[in-house]
Protein backbone atom coordinates (compact mmCIF):
# COMPACT_ATOMS: atom_id res chain seq x y z
CA UNK A 1 0.00 0.00 0.00
CA UNK A 2 1.55 3.49 -0.77
CA UNK A 3 0.50 6.70 -0.22
CA UNK A 4 1.62 10.30 -1.89
CA UNK A 5 4.62 12.37 0.37
CA UNK A 6 7.08 14.79 -1.12
CA UNK A 7 9.88 13.29 -3.10
CA UNK A 8 11.98 16.56 -1.43
CA UNK A 9 9.94 16.96 1.53
CA UNK A 10 10.98 18.57 4.91
CA UNK A 11 9.94 17.79 8.62
CA UNK A 12 9.15 21.53 10.13
CA UNK A 13 8.93 21.26 14.53
CA UNK A 14 6.98 23.79 15.33
CA UNK A 15 6.91 24.56 19.68
CA UNK A 16 4.32 26.78 20.78
CA UNK A 17 5.58 28.15 24.52
CA UNK A 18 3.31 28.67 26.92
CA UNK A 19 1.90 31.40 27.67
CA UNK A 20 -0.72 34.12 28.77
CA UNK A 21 -3.60 34.44 25.98
CA UNK A 22 -7.01 36.28 26.43
CA UNK A 23 -9.88 34.10 25.71
CA UNK A 24 -12.66 36.62 24.68
CA UNK A 25 -15.77 33.82 24.46
CA UNK A 26 -15.11 32.78 27.96
CA UNK A 27 -13.86 36.33 29.45
CA UNK A 28 -11.12 35.98 31.75
CA UNK A 29 -8.00 34.92 31.33
CA UNK A 30 -6.23 31.46 30.08
CA UNK A 31 -2.97 29.24 29.54
CA UNK A 32 -2.36 27.29 26.34
CA UNK A 33 -0.24 24.41 26.54
CA UNK A 34 2.58 24.11 24.75
CA UNK A 35 2.70 20.82 21.87
CA UNK A 36 5.38 19.67 19.20
CA UNK A 37 3.73 19.04 15.94
CA UNK A 38 5.22 17.76 12.88
CA UNK A 39 4.20 19.30 9.77
CA UNK A 40 4.74 17.19 6.35
CA UNK A 41 5.69 20.05 3.47
CA UNK A 42 4.18 18.06 0.01
CA UNK A 43 6.25 19.06 -3.09
CA UNK A 44 5.80 16.59 -5.62
CA UNK A 45 3.22 13.39 -4.88
CA UNK A 46 5.12 10.05 -3.97
CA UNK A 47 4.54 6.54 -4.09
CA UNK A 48 5.66 4.84 -0.59
CA UNK A 49 4.31 1.62 0.83
CA UNK A 50 2.03 0.47 3.90
CA UNK A 51 5.16 -0.62 5.75
CA UNK A 52 6.54 2.78 5.77
CA UNK A 53 3.47 4.45 6.41
CA UNK A 54 3.14 2.26 9.59
CA UNK A 55 6.89 3.03 10.50
CA UNK A 56 5.71 6.50 10.70
CA UNK A 57 2.29 6.07 12.20
CA UNK A 58 4.19 4.47 15.27
CA UNK A 59 6.86 6.96 15.05
CA UNK A 60 5.02 10.05 16.00
CA UNK A 61 3.03 7.73 18.75
CA UNK A 62 6.07 7.34 20.52
CA UNK A 63 6.67 10.93 20.12
CA UNK A 64 2.99 11.69 21.87
CA UNK A 65 4.08 9.44 24.71
CA UNK A 66 7.35 10.69 25.10
CA UNK A 67 5.77 14.27 26.44
CA UNK A 68 5.20 13.83 30.14
CA UNK A 69 2.60 16.77 29.99
CA UNK A 70 0.55 14.72 27.02
CA UNK A 71 -1.73 12.16 28.10
CA UNK A 72 -1.75 8.53 26.74
CA UNK A 73 -4.29 8.78 23.77
CA UNK A 74 -2.98 5.08 24.08
CA UNK A 75 -4.58 4.59 27.26
CA UNK A 76 -7.94 5.99 26.17
CA UNK A 77 -7.24 8.68 28.26
CA UNK A 78 -9.33 12.54 27.55
CA UNK A 79 -7.42 15.14 26.76
CA UNK A 80 -5.72 17.93 29.04
CA UNK A 81 -7.82 20.56 29.28
CA UNK A 82 -5.71 23.73 30.88
CA UNK A 83 -7.69 25.68 33.61
CA UNK A 84 -7.92 29.57 33.40
CA UNK A 85 -5.78 31.95 35.63
CA UNK A 86 -7.66 32.69 38.43
CA UNK A 87 -9.16 36.15 38.05
CA UNK A 88 -8.29 37.35 41.31
CA UNK A 89 -4.75 37.29 39.88
CA UNK A 90 -4.96 38.41 36.65
CA UNK A 91 -4.58 42.02 36.92
CA UNK A 92 -2.16 43.77 34.54
CA UNK A 93 -0.22 47.43 35.75
CA UNK A 94 -1.31 50.26 34.25
CA UNK A 95 0.10 53.80 34.07
CA UNK A 96 -2.37 57.03 34.14
CA UNK A 97 -1.52 60.61 33.38
CA UNK A 98 -3.36 63.89 32.56
CA UNK A 99 -4.46 62.41 29.50
CA UNK A 100 -6.91 60.69 30.95
CA UNK A 101 -7.95 63.34 33.29
CA UNK A 102 -11.67 64.30 32.84
CA UNK A 103 -12.04 66.70 35.35
CA UNK A 104 -10.06 68.48 38.45
CA UNK A 105 -11.19 70.77 40.97
CA UNK A 106 -9.18 72.90 43.41
CA UNK A 107 -10.38 73.94 46.54
CA UNK A 108 -7.35 76.48 48.19
CA UNK A 109 -7.55 77.05 52.09
CA UNK A 110 -6.02 80.38 53.75
CA UNK A 111 -3.58 78.08 55.49
CA UNK A 112 -1.22 77.04 52.77
CA UNK A 113 -2.94 74.07 51.88
CA UNK A 114 -5.63 72.23 48.91
CA UNK A 115 -7.70 69.94 48.20
CA UNK A 116 -7.43 68.56 45.03
CA UNK A 117 -9.91 65.65 43.28
CA UNK A 118 -8.99 64.55 40.03
CA UNK A 119 -11.09 62.17 38.12
CA UNK A 120 -10.18 60.05 35.28
CA UNK A 121 -11.19 57.57 32.85
CA UNK A 122 -9.36 54.30 32.73
CA UNK A 123 -9.91 50.78 31.74
CA UNK A 124 -8.93 48.22 34.66
CA UNK A 125 -7.98 44.67 33.90
CA UNK A 126 -10.11 42.12 36.24
CA UNK A 127 -8.42 41.11 39.24
CA UNK A 128 -5.36 42.23 40.89
CA UNK A 129 -2.83 45.29 39.33
CA UNK A 130 -1.06 48.22 39.83
CA UNK A 131 -2.09 51.37 39.14
CA UNK A 132 0.61 54.58 38.87
CA UNK A 133 -1.14 57.22 39.01
CA UNK A 134 0.88 60.46 37.93
CA UNK A 135 0.13 64.20 37.24
CA UNK A 136 -0.24 64.79 40.89
CA UNK A 137 1.20 67.54 43.49
CA UNK A 138 4.77 67.30 44.73
CA UNK A 139 3.35 68.12 47.79
CA UNK A 140 0.82 65.91 47.94
CA UNK A 141 -0.21 64.17 51.84
CA UNK A 142 0.07 60.88 51.44
CA UNK A 143 -2.20 59.83 54.55
CA UNK A 144 -4.81 62.30 53.41
CA UNK A 145 -5.26 60.13 49.62
CA UNK A 146 -8.40 58.55 48.93
CA UNK A 147 -8.92 56.39 46.05
CA UNK A 148 -12.81 55.42 44.51
CA UNK A 149 -14.50 54.33 41.48
CA UNK A 150 -16.78 56.65 40.75
CA UNK A 151 -18.56 53.54 37.88
CA UNK A 152 -18.75 51.03 40.65
CA UNK A 153 -17.09 51.97 44.01
CA UNK A 154 -18.02 48.84 45.63
CA UNK A 155 -16.15 46.50 42.98
CA UNK A 156 -12.97 48.57 42.88
CA UNK A 157 -10.83 48.60 46.21
CA UNK A 158 -7.63 49.61 47.48
CA UNK A 159 -5.18 46.44 49.02
CA UNK A 160 -1.77 48.68 49.18
CA UNK A 161 -0.62 52.02 48.66
CA UNK A 162 2.65 53.72 48.22
CA UNK A 163 4.02 57.21 47.31
CA UNK A 164 7.20 57.31 45.43
CA UNK A 165 8.59 60.80 45.26
CA UNK A 166 12.55 59.79 44.65
CA UNK A 167 12.32 61.48 41.93
CA UNK A 168 15.03 61.47 38.80
CA UNK A 169 18.55 63.14 38.91
CA UNK A 170 21.81 62.43 37.52
CA UNK A 171 23.32 61.60 41.04
CA UNK A 172 20.41 59.26 42.24
CA UNK A 173 20.77 57.91 38.23
CA UNK A 174 24.08 57.05 39.01
CA UNK A 175 23.72 55.82 42.66
CA UNK A 176 21.08 53.54 41.99
CA UNK A 177 23.84 51.73 39.58
CA UNK A 178 26.67 51.23 42.26
CA UNK A 179 27.19 47.18 41.28
CA UNK A 180 26.51 47.63 37.56
CA UNK A 181 27.69 48.42 34.25
CA UNK A 182 27.57 51.86 32.36
CA UNK A 183 28.65 53.16 29.11
CA UNK A 184 31.33 56.35 29.70
CA UNK A 185 31.72 59.00 26.63
CA UNK A 186 34.80 60.65 26.40
CA UNK A 187 35.90 62.90 23.63
CA UNK A 188 39.60 63.00 22.63
CA UNK A 189 41.45 65.31 20.09
CA UNK A 190 43.11 63.78 17.59
CA UNK A 191 44.83 65.77 14.16
CA UNK A 192 42.41 68.78 15.00
CA UNK A 193 39.17 66.45 15.51
CA UNK A 194 37.25 64.92 17.98
CA UNK A 195 36.21 61.61 18.36
CA UNK A 196 34.36 60.17 21.27
CA UNK A 197 35.56 56.78 22.94
CA UNK A 198 33.02 54.56 24.71
CA UNK A 199 34.41 52.93 27.76
CA UNK A 200 32.45 50.03 29.06
CA UNK A 201 32.88 50.66 33.32
CA UNK A 202 31.49 48.78 36.13
CA UNK A 203 30.44 51.57 39.35
CA UNK A 204 31.93 49.62 42.27
CA UNK A 205 31.15 52.50 44.27
CA UNK A 206 29.19 56.37 44.94
CA UNK A 207 30.07 57.85 48.46
CA UNK A 208 31.78 61.29 47.58
CA UNK A 209 33.04 60.18 44.19
CA UNK A 210 32.71 57.10 41.88
CA UNK A 211 35.43 53.96 42.10
CA UNK A 212 34.95 52.40 38.68
CA UNK A 213 36.15 49.10 37.85
CA UNK A 214 37.75 49.35 33.90
CA UNK A 215 38.98 46.18 32.57
CA UNK A 216 41.09 44.04 35.56
CA UNK A 217 41.78 48.00 36.74
CA UNK A 218 40.06 49.64 39.48
CA UNK A 219 40.15 53.30 38.66
CA UNK A 220 38.98 56.45 40.30
CA UNK A 221 39.04 60.29 39.58
CA UNK A 222 38.00 59.38 35.90
CA UNK A 223 35.91 62.35 34.23
CA UNK A 224 33.53 61.46 31.40
CA UNK A 225 31.82 63.99 29.36
CA UNK A 226 28.31 62.08 29.51
CA UNK A 227 27.78 58.47 30.81
CA UNK A 228 25.15 56.04 28.81
CA UNK A 229 23.09 53.85 31.14
CA UNK A 230 20.77 50.88 29.86
CA UNK A 231 17.54 51.46 31.54
CA UNK A 232 15.90 53.72 34.07
CA UNK A 233 15.88 51.54 37.53
CA UNK A 234 12.32 50.70 38.73
CA UNK A 235 12.76 52.41 41.64
CA UNK A 236 13.52 56.32 40.27
CA UNK A 237 10.30 58.47 38.81
CA UNK A 238 10.24 61.28 36.78
CA UNK A 239 7.68 62.80 38.73
CA UNK A 240 6.09 61.67 41.81
CA UNK A 241 3.58 59.01 41.87
CA UNK A 242 1.32 57.34 44.09
CA UNK A 243 1.03 53.84 43.16
CA UNK A 244 -2.13 51.64 44.23
CA UNK A 245 -2.86 47.87 44.50
CA UNK A 246 -5.88 47.65 42.96
CA UNK A 247 -8.68 45.13 42.83
CA UNK A 248 -11.24 44.87 40.42
CA UNK A 249 -14.35 42.49 40.30
CA UNK A 250 -16.42 44.69 38.15
CA UNK A 251 -16.41 46.27 34.59
CA UNK A 252 -13.06 47.18 32.78
CA UNK A 253 -13.71 50.85 32.01
CA UNK A 254 -14.06 53.19 34.98
CA UNK A 255 -14.34 56.33 36.42
CA UNK A 256 -12.17 57.26 39.11
CA UNK A 257 -11.73 59.98 41.55
CA UNK A 258 -8.26 60.48 43.50
CA UNK A 259 -8.63 63.55 46.05
CA UNK A 260 -6.21 64.35 47.98
CA UNK A 261 -4.12 67.32 50.40
CA UNK A 262 -1.68 69.41 49.22
CA UNK A 263 1.09 71.87 51.05
CA UNK A 264 2.17 74.96 49.50
CA UNK A 265 -1.12 76.00 47.77
CA UNK A 266 -2.51 79.36 49.09
CA UNK A 267 -3.87 82.23 48.98
CA UNK A 268 -4.86 85.68 50.74
CA UNK A 269 -6.63 88.54 50.40
CA UNK A 270 -5.51 92.04 48.84
CA UNK A 271 -7.14 95.51 49.03
CA UNK A 272 -7.10 98.64 47.28
CA UNK A 273 -8.91 101.29 49.32
CA UNK A 274 -8.19 104.46 46.92
CA UNK A 275 -9.79 107.81 49.33
CA UNK A 276 -10.76 110.97 47.73
CA UNK A 277 -8.47 114.05 48.43
CA UNK A 278 -10.96 115.33 50.97
CA UNK A 279 -10.79 112.36 53.61
CA UNK A 280 -14.52 111.94 53.30
CA UNK A 281 -15.00 108.80 50.30
CA UNK A 282 -13.06 105.79 49.07
CA UNK A 283 -13.38 103.15 46.45
CA UNK A 284 -12.71 99.79 47.76
CA UNK A 285 -11.34 97.05 45.13
CA UNK A 286 -10.80 93.52 46.81
CA UNK A 287 -8.67 90.98 44.86
CA UNK A 288 -7.72 87.34 45.98
CA UNK A 289 -4.05 86.49 45.67
CA UNK A 290 -3.39 82.57 44.51
CA UNK A 291 0.18 81.35 44.66
CA UNK A 292 1.31 77.81 43.33
CA UNK A 293 4.18 76.11 44.62
CA UNK A 294 2.77 72.58 45.08
CA UNK A 295 5.56 71.47 41.84
CA UNK A 296 3.08 70.83 39.23
CA UNK A 297 0.41 72.92 37.11
CA UNK A 298 -3.35 72.92 37.09
CA UNK A 299 -5.04 72.78 34.12
CA UNK A 300 -8.15 73.54 33.15
CA UNK A 301 -9.23 73.11 36.54
CA UNK A 302 -12.63 74.25 38.40
CA UNK A 303 -11.50 76.62 41.02
CA UNK A 304 -12.61 77.36 45.18
CA UNK A 305 -11.58 79.16 47.67
CA UNK A 306 -12.28 78.85 51.27
CA UNK A 307 -12.28 81.73 54.03
CA UNK A 308 -11.82 80.79 57.40
CA UNK A 309 -9.69 79.51 60.14
CA UNK A 310 -9.20 75.33 60.01
CA UNK A 311 -8.38 73.73 62.70
CA UNK A 312 -5.54 71.79 62.38
CA UNK A 313 -2.95 69.53 63.77
CA UNK A 314 0.73 70.51 63.73
CA UNK A 315 3.18 68.01 62.54
CA UNK A 316 7.21 68.18 61.67
CA UNK A 317 7.24 68.02 57.94
CA UNK A 318 10.26 68.35 55.77
CA UNK A 319 9.85 71.67 54.14
CA UNK A 320 10.25 72.07 50.10
CA UNK A 321 12.74 74.17 48.85
CA UNK A 322 11.39 77.36 48.09
CA UNK A 323 10.60 77.72 44.25
CA UNK A 324 11.99 81.08 42.39
CA UNK A 325 9.57 84.20 43.06
CA UNK A 326 6.35 84.12 41.05
CA UNK A 327 5.38 86.80 39.04
CA UNK A 328 1.66 88.46 39.12
CA UNK A 329 -0.58 87.51 36.89
CA UNK A 330 -3.24 89.54 35.20
CA UNK A 331 -6.20 89.53 37.32
CA UNK A 332 -9.37 87.43 36.52
CA UNK A 333 -12.98 87.88 36.96
CA UNK A 334 -15.40 88.36 40.46
CA UNK A 335 -15.90 85.03 42.28
CA UNK A 336 -19.34 84.27 43.76
CA UNK A 337 -19.48 84.05 47.60
CA UNK A 338 -21.85 81.71 49.86
CA UNK A 339 -21.91 80.70 53.27
CA UNK A 340 -20.23 77.13 54.17
CA UNK A 341 -20.03 75.25 57.29
CA UNK A 342 -18.71 78.51 59.54
CA UNK A 343 -16.37 79.73 56.89
CA UNK A 344 -17.26 80.96 53.63
CA UNK A 345 -16.35 79.77 50.09
CA UNK A 346 -16.13 81.63 46.85
CA UNK A 347 -16.30 79.90 43.59
CA UNK A 348 -15.02 81.02 40.53
CA UNK A 349 -17.57 81.17 37.79
CA UNK A 350 -15.04 79.73 34.85
CA UNK A 351 -12.56 76.85 34.97
CA UNK A 352 -9.01 78.40 34.91
CA UNK A 353 -5.22 76.87 34.84
CA UNK A 354 -2.87 77.44 37.34
CA UNK A 355 0.56 77.02 36.60
CA UNK A 356 3.53 75.70 39.17
CA UNK A 357 5.57 78.98 40.53
CA UNK A 358 2.81 81.10 39.74
CA UNK A 359 0.82 83.97 41.35
CA UNK A 360 -3.10 84.16 40.04
CA UNK A 361 -5.30 87.37 41.03
CA UNK A 362 -8.98 86.80 40.65
CA UNK A 363 -11.73 90.22 41.17
CA UNK A 364 -13.46 89.54 44.85
CA UNK A 365 -15.47 92.88 45.86
CA UNK A 366 -15.80 96.41 44.46
CA UNK A 367 -17.46 99.39 46.25
CA UNK A 368 -17.60 103.10 45.26
CA UNK A 369 -18.09 105.92 46.81
CA UNK A 370 -17.53 103.74 50.37
CA UNK A 371 -18.10 106.72 53.37
CA UNK A 372 -14.86 107.00 55.29
CA UNK A 373 -13.84 108.48 58.08
CA UNK A 374 -10.23 109.83 58.87
CA UNK A 375 -9.48 109.70 62.93
CA UNK A 376 -6.20 110.94 64.79
CA UNK A 377 -5.59 108.87 67.75
CA UNK A 378 -3.13 108.92 70.98
CA UNK A 379 -3.05 105.51 73.15
CA UNK A 380 -1.88 105.68 76.59
CA UNK A 381 0.24 103.15 77.70
CA UNK A 382 0.62 102.22 81.43
CA UNK A 383 4.48 103.14 82.13
CA UNK A 384 3.69 107.12 81.24
CA UNK A 385 3.01 107.27 84.99
CA UNK A 386 6.93 108.11 85.61
CA UNK A 387 9.67 109.36 82.85
CA UNK A 388 12.31 107.51 84.22
CA UNK A 389 14.64 109.83 81.67
CA UNK A 390 13.63 113.02 82.09
CA UNK A 391 12.26 113.53 84.59
CA UNK A 392 10.12 116.28 84.30
CA UNK A 393 10.19 116.33 80.67
CA UNK A 394 6.98 115.73 78.88
CA UNK A 395 6.78 112.00 77.26
CA UNK A 396 6.16 112.84 73.69
CA UNK A 397 3.28 110.48 72.05
CA UNK A 398 2.69 108.83 68.52
CA UNK A 399 -0.60 110.23 67.08
CA UNK A 400 -2.04 107.55 64.75
CA UNK A 401 -3.65 108.01 61.70
CA UNK A 402 -6.64 105.37 60.53
CA UNK A 403 -9.40 105.27 58.24
CA UNK A 404 -12.77 103.81 59.28
CA UNK A 405 -15.25 102.40 57.58
CA UNK A 406 -18.43 99.96 57.62
CA UNK A 407 -18.52 96.95 55.57
CA UNK A 408 -22.61 97.31 54.85
CA UNK A 409 -24.59 97.24 51.58
CA UNK A 410 -25.51 101.07 52.15
CA UNK A 411 -21.79 101.62 51.67
CA UNK A 412 -21.82 99.93 48.21
CA UNK A 413 -20.11 96.74 50.56
CA UNK A 414 -22.10 94.38 52.34
CA UNK A 415 -19.77 91.30 51.36
CA UNK A 416 -17.95 88.71 53.76
CA UNK A 417 -14.18 90.26 54.08
CA UNK A 418 -11.60 87.61 54.15
CA UNK A 419 -8.75 88.52 56.04
CA UNK A 420 -5.50 90.33 54.35
CA UNK A 421 -3.72 93.42 53.62
CA UNK A 422 -5.35 96.65 52.65
CA UNK A 423 -3.25 99.26 51.18
CA UNK A 424 -4.22 102.67 51.05
CA UNK A 425 -3.90 105.11 48.30
CA UNK A 426 -4.56 108.94 47.97
CA UNK A 427 -5.16 111.55 45.00
CA UNK A 428 -2.12 113.70 45.15
CA UNK A 429 -2.68 117.76 43.69
CA UNK A 430 -1.76 116.64 40.17
CA UNK A 431 -4.35 113.57 40.13
CA UNK A 432 -1.64 111.38 40.28
CA UNK A 433 -2.62 108.18 43.02
CA UNK A 434 0.31 108.07 45.97
CA UNK A 435 0.59 105.14 48.30
CA UNK A 436 -0.39 106.01 51.70
CA UNK A 437 0.45 103.17 54.27
CA UNK A 438 -1.30 99.34 54.51
CA UNK A 439 -3.03 97.22 57.29
CA UNK A 440 -3.75 93.99 57.85
CA UNK A 441 -7.24 92.91 58.61
CA UNK A 442 -9.10 90.07 59.76
CA UNK A 443 -11.71 88.15 58.57
CA UNK A 444 -14.65 90.47 58.58
CA UNK A 445 -18.28 89.96 58.18
CA UNK A 446 -20.79 92.45 56.34
CA UNK A 447 -22.18 94.88 58.84
CA UNK A 448 -19.15 95.28 60.45
CA UNK A 449 -16.65 98.12 61.49
CA UNK A 450 -12.85 98.30 59.69
CA UNK A 451 -10.04 100.73 61.53
CA UNK A 452 -7.03 100.82 58.91
CA UNK A 453 -4.00 102.27 60.82
CA UNK A 454 -2.14 103.65 58.06
CA UNK A 455 0.89 105.48 59.72
CA UNK A 456 1.52 108.22 62.32
CA UNK A 457 0.75 111.63 62.11
CA UNK A 458 3.57 114.22 60.87
CA UNK A 459 2.33 117.53 61.69
CA UNK A 460 0.30 116.62 64.67
CA UNK A 461 2.54 116.42 67.74
CA UNK A 462 1.07 115.38 71.31
CA UNK A 463 3.34 115.83 74.33
CA UNK A 464 2.29 114.26 78.05
CA UNK A 465 3.30 114.92 81.56
CA UNK A 466 1.98 114.36 85.32
CA UNK A 467 1.38 117.31 87.00
CA UNK A 468 0.49 116.32 90.53
CA UNK A 469 0.55 113.08 92.57
CA UNK A 470 -1.21 112.96 96.15
CA UNK A 471 -2.08 109.78 98.55
CA UNK A 472 -5.23 110.71 100.57
CA UNK A 473 -5.46 107.87 102.35
CA UNK A 474 -4.23 103.95 102.23
CA UNK A 475 -4.46 102.46 98.98
CA UNK A 476 -6.08 105.88 97.75
CA UNK A 477 -4.27 108.23 95.27
CA UNK A 478 -5.05 111.04 92.70
CA UNK A 479 -3.50 111.43 89.55
CA UNK A 480 -3.25 114.72 87.61
CA UNK A 481 -2.11 114.74 83.79
CA UNK A 482 -1.41 117.55 80.99
CA UNK A 483 -1.70 116.16 77.30
CA UNK A 484 -0.78 118.97 74.74
CA UNK A 485 -1.62 118.74 70.71
CA UNK A 486 -0.12 120.94 69.34
CA UNK A 487 -1.84 120.92 64.86
CA UNK A 488 0.27 122.12 61.99
CA UNK A 489 -1.90 121.40 59.24
CA UNK A 490 -3.82 123.76 57.33
CA UNK A 491 -7.05 121.94 58.75
CA UNK A 492 -8.89 121.20 61.91
CA UNK A 493 -8.70 117.70 63.24
CA UNK A 494 -10.07 115.80 66.24
CA UNK A 495 -7.70 113.93 67.93
CA UNK A 496 -9.02 110.75 70.24
CA UNK A 497 -6.77 110.07 73.33
CA UNK A 498 -7.20 107.12 74.83
CA UNK A 499 -5.77 106.95 78.72
CA UNK A 500 -5.66 104.09 81.14
CA UNK A 501 -6.38 103.81 84.56
CA UNK A 502 -5.74 101.10 86.66
CA UNK A 503 -7.71 100.33 90.21
CA UNK A 504 -11.17 101.45 91.10
CA UNK A 505 -11.30 104.87 89.57
CA UNK A 506 -13.35 108.13 89.68
CA UNK A 507 -12.77 110.90 87.32
CA UNK A 508 -12.60 114.52 89.91
CA UNK A 509 -12.50 116.77 86.63
CA UNK A 510 -11.94 117.21 83.03
CA UNK A 511 -11.35 119.98 80.65
CA UNK A 512 -13.16 117.88 77.99
CA UNK A 513 -15.77 115.58 77.48
CA UNK A 514 -14.79 111.81 78.53
CA UNK A 515 -15.85 108.65 78.23
CA UNK A 516 -15.48 105.40 80.05
CA UNK A 517 -14.53 102.89 77.24
CA UNK A 518 -13.40 99.75 80.09
CA UNK A 519 -13.12 99.09 83.41
CA UNK A 520 -9.61 100.12 83.15
CA UNK A 521 -10.37 103.38 80.73
CA UNK A 522 -11.07 106.62 79.81
CA UNK A 523 -11.61 108.28 76.08
CA UNK A 524 -11.72 112.08 75.36
CA UNK A 525 -12.37 113.90 71.91
CA UNK A 526 -10.00 116.84 71.55
CA UNK A 527 -10.61 118.81 68.96
CA UNK A 528 -7.43 121.11 67.54
CA UNK A 529 -7.59 124.23 65.41
CA UNK A 530 -5.28 124.38 62.23
CA UNK A 531 -2.26 125.39 63.15
CA UNK A 532 -2.91 125.50 66.76
CA UNK A 533 -2.90 124.07 70.29
CA UNK A 534 -5.15 122.11 72.18
CA UNK A 535 -4.28 121.32 76.05
CA UNK A 536 -6.50 118.00 77.77
CA UNK A 537 -6.31 118.71 81.98
CA UNK A 538 -7.60 115.47 83.83
CA UNK A 539 -7.79 114.65 87.31
CA UNK A 540 -9.00 110.90 88.35
CA UNK A 541 -8.87 109.15 91.95
CA UNK A 542 -7.32 105.38 92.22
CA UNK A 543 -8.15 102.55 94.70
CA UNK A 544 -5.56 100.06 94.36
Amino acid sequence: MTGPLSRSGSVERINENDGVRSNAHRGHWGRSVGTARLRLRIDKPLRVSARTLLVIALAAGLVILARPESPSLLAGAEPEITSPVNESQSGQDLTTTLTDQAELSLTVYNSDIALVRDVRNLQLARGIGNLRFMDIAATVNPATVHFRSLTEPSQVSVLEQNYEYDLLDPEKLLRKYVGREVTLVRNRQEGGTTRQEDVKALLLSYNTSPVWKIGNEIVTGLGADHIRFPELPDSLYSRPTLIWTVQNDGAARHRVEASYLARSLAWSADYVLTVARDDKAADLNGWVTLTNNSGTAFKNTKLQLVAGDLNRVRQQLNRMADMAAPAAAKAEERMAQESFSDYHLYTMGRKTTINNAQTKQVSLLEGTDVPVIKRYVVEGQNYYYHNYMHPGSPIKDSVEVYYQFRNEEKSGLGLPMPAGVLRVYQADSKGGVQFVGEDRIMHTPKDETLNVKIGNAFDVICERKQTDFTKISTNVYEFEYEITLRNHKPSAIGVEVNEPVGGTWRMINSSHQWTKTSAWAAQFKVPVAADGTAVLKYRVRVTY
